[in-house]
């Protein structure tokens, strides 16, 4: 079974389930099912354990764990390109896979290999091939669903599109326990090309952020770069230590560094990428460098699913949908550093958006976040001592940077995703069945347009709101 991987919820003061179930076959799902309705306990279902808000496996009421970890088989058919995953393995189980059985073929997927399929998929899934494909769901073409009474749906046609369409992106969790899904793998090229450029205010990166906002979204669709932006200190003659903010440009290219080097030459040049920064790589090799694993150890490293080292933290998400003025870039920077008492307390990731994410409508999935956006942040906080004092002041510096962001990003509703949880935007009483307009706080920042329509699919398929939580898809009273 999974360990906790936020520490913030592995405290003494955190409730413990009533009991944990491993489930190994369907039977013991349906089992767990009966028990907790004639029980009266919620129900969590956990895949891989990386909600940010612990969701899949805690609860302020009495509940059970449903954990899906013996559910990790993956089939690959290359005969027609897909595959069927169980919703218990990792994305690192999934791309192992993909790589054993060929060299061109791929998954649009996150580059955190231990994260489980169930959340991933349900709630988008994305990852740095989003320019080029999309997101996870775009390609999902099948699932299997046990609903609130134990029944299974094979397909697609069984469960009916509206619940098909629902828990991809919409939280698979508010309908049902995802059993498996099916993909339509993707063509990636041979050898692909990565990089990794860092970059100091010293040296300019006010500048070439700037330019990033013009560039990135618009780029070749091959082409990804991710900003990591971090405070840290910086070498002086002083013995007294001073911080400055470090971008690390990170790259993924789905072809050779010629061709990158040519794109970038004419669209980015300030950036002075060079054929020395970069690396050819196969596929799945790149997948062990964007995961940050160690080069030229066994690939059998991306079937590992146990965690170590884990933190305390506090994740979030926004959209931005205009570019940010370099005066704004300066603010940010500052503000970034008054709000990191430690270096790298408070840091981003800025993921461009565009190519294939502009080509499809808001209302395709429940993910709404299309066209009109120029990239998405994710923002971090990392601490590493347990304590409520220590963990209420981290959560404060947390939110105070978030509220110092609120002039750059998208803006009524100010949109959220949902695989980055955040009680912060709202929540509904736990043991309550809460109302539209109650989960409406939260619905229309995840999902705008398109929370109605997963309010009425709920209502079809899970009438009794058995699959509830603190975020879920509330039922009509």
């Amino acid at each position: 079974m999974r360990a906790v991987r936020n520490l913030r919820f592995a405290s003494a003061s955190t409730r413990k389930p009533e009991a944990i179930v491993a489930a190994v076959t369907e039977t013991h799902i349906r089992a767990t099912i009966s028990c907790c309705k004639h029980l009266n306990l919620e129900l969590k279902v956990r895949s891989g354990g990386h909600d940010y808000e612990g969701f899949s496996y805690t609860s302020p009421v009495p509940f059970v764990i449903l954990d899906m970890y013996n559910f990790h088989k993956v089939d690959i058919n290359l005969k027609d390109e897909t595959a069927w995953i169980q919703s218990g393995a990792s994305l690192g189980e999934l791309y192992y896979n993909i790589a054993k059985k060929s060299k061109v073929h791929a998954f649009p997927a996150g580059v955190c290999p231990k994260v489980g399929a169930g959340g991933h998929f349900s709630g988008g899934g994305f990852g740095n091939l989003l320019r080029k494909y999309g997101l996870s769901i775009d390609h999902i073409i099948d699932a299997q669903i046990m609903d609130a009474d134990g029944k299974v749906y094979r397909d697609r046609r069984s469960m009916g599109e509206d619940v098909f369409w629902a828990i991809r992106g919409g939280g698979g969790g508010s309908y049902g326990v995802i059993l498996a899904w099916k993909l339509k793998l993707v063509r990636v090229p041979e050898n692909v090309t990565v990089f990794k450029l860092e970059r100091t205010v010293e040296e300019g990166v006010i500048d070439l952020v700037h330019k990033w906002q013009q560039v990135a979204p618009v780029i070749d669709k091959d082409l990804f770069i991710r900003l990591e932006i971090k405070p840290v200190y910086r070498s002086t003659t002083s013995k007294y230590k001073t911080k400055t903010i470090n971008v690390s440009f990170i790259g993924m290219f789905l072809g050779s560094p010629e061709r990158l080097l040519n794109i970038m030459n004419k669209r980015f040049p300030e950036l002075y990428l060079t054929e020395p920064d970069c690396m050819v790589k196969k596929w799945i090799d790149s997948v062990v460098f964007w995961a940050e694993y160690p080069e030229n150890e066994p690939l059998e490293n991306l079937l590992e699913r146990t965690s170590v080292n884990e933190s305390y933290w506090k994740r979030t998400s926004d959209f931005v949908q205009t570019p940010i003025s370099k005066r704004g870039i300066a603010k940010i920077f500052q503000t970034m550093i008054y709000h990191s008492p430690l270096p790298r307390r408070v840091w981003m990731q800025w993921n461009p958006w565009g190519g294939r994410m502009a080509e499809i409508a808001s209302d395709e999935t429940p993910f709404t976040h299309r066209a009109g956006n120029v990239f998405m942040i994710e923002h971090f906080m990392n601490w590493y001592a347990p304590g409520d004092e220590l963990e209420e002041a981290f959560l404060a510096i947390s939110r105070s940077f978030k509220k110092a962001m609120t002039p750059f990003v998208s803006k009524n509703p100010r949109e959220a995703f949902l695989n980055y949880r955040d009680v912060d935007i709202g929540i509904t009483i736990p043991g309550y069945n809460a109302t539209f307009e109650e989960a409406k706080v939260y619905g229309d920042k995840y999902f705008k347009g398109n929370y109605l329509r997963l309010f009425q699919v709920k209502a079809g398929f899970d009438p009794t709101n058995f699959f509830r939580s603190q975020q879920g898809i509330p039922v009509l009273e």
